[in-house]
């Protein structure tokens, strides 16, 4: 059975947390389990910071929309009304052009 390749670093932290755990001798199969759930770690940790960061900037993205404008109220009815009373009625087209 091959382990994976291992920095001094992570054998030295991973040590440092088995002992934290009461564990007097360190084995080899426990090293590597140790080491492994480290790596786990740093993984799940990389992909939720990656997905934090693109939902910061989808969200970023939302505030940075323009707000909303205003609907203008319609025109009164009654206004309307009057402006067509004042206006003289409209003509029909003398010539129409056929295709």
């Amino acid at each position: 059975m091959s382990h994976p390749a291992v920095t001094l670093w992570e054998q030295r932290q991973a040590l440092m947390k088995l002992r934290q755990q009461g564990r007097e001798q360190v084995d080899e199969s426990a090293l590597f389990r140790m080491i492994d759930q480290m790596r786990k770690i740093v993984t799940t940790a990389q992909k939720t910071t990656r997905k934090a960061r693109r939902d910061a900037d989808r969200r970023q993205h939302l505030k940075a929309t323009a707000p909303p404008v205003k609907a203008t109220p319609p025109p009164d009815a009654d206004m309307d009304d009057q402006q067509a009373d004042n206006q003289p009625p409209a003509k029909p087209f003398d010539q129409i052009e056929e295709w």
